[in-house]
């Protein structure tokens, strides 16, 4: 089998140092130092700390989409059932992290450099992805009538993505499932009924 490459390696390591440290808080040194390679390893695969971040972003965001193809894309269950389990299993990954490191989108989100434009729009691309993979589970609800018709699906899904994120920020300051739960108590009674 064949050994990972350096890049693979700092990209790996990355998703794990910026979760838990930071995209400020995570210098050069400290990242090359987490995935055991020399500290030039990272100037010759990113050109940037910015380059570096969006590659992060890119496998964080791979591993939500295998998230949400075996939970919001299964079409064998009923939409709000997908809901449900999209967000049991995230919740799951957040417990067994000990509510400490919420969402990189989120935490990426909220700790962007105001002049890096890059990693905004990046951001923006990843967040209208997940978006869009809301919205279509709503779709398929509204269509079912399982879930209230008289709203708009994309205003549906960007208000899903914007209260579960809103819960997993106050979730890691508080470290407690305690905003997870009163999201799940709040949304599916009240918006994800018909």
């Amino acid at each position: 089998m064949a050994r990972p490459s350096l890049r693979e390696k700092i990209v790996e390591s990355g998703v794990r140092t910026l979760h838990e440290r930071g995209f400020a808080g995570a210098g050069v040194r400290e990242i090359t130092a987490d995935a055991g390679v020399p500290q030039g390893c990272f100037t010759n695969h990113f050109r940037s700390k910015e380059a570096f971040g969006i590659a992060v972003l890119d496998r964080y965001h791979e591993r939500t989409q295998a998230i949400m193809d075996a939970t919001l894309r299964d079409q064998r269950r009923p939409a709000v059932a997908r809901l449900r389990a999209y967000f049991d299993a995230i919740t799951e990954w957040l417990e067994a992290a000990g509510w400490r490191y919420g969402c990189l989108v989120g935490n990426l989100s909220l700790e962007m450099p105001e002049h890096s434009e890059l990693l905004r729009e990046h951001l923006v691309q990843v967040c209208d992805s997940l978006t869009a993979s809301f919205a279509d589970v709503v779709r398929a609800g509204q269509a079912a009538g399982e879930i209230r018709p008289d709203l708009d699906a994309g205003d549906v899904a960007t208000f899903l993505l914007a209260s579960w994120e809103g819960a997993m920020m106050r979730m890691k300051v508080d470290r407690s499932p305690l905003p997870i739960e009163q999201f799940k108590r709040v949304i599916f009674p009240t918006l994800l009924t018909p």
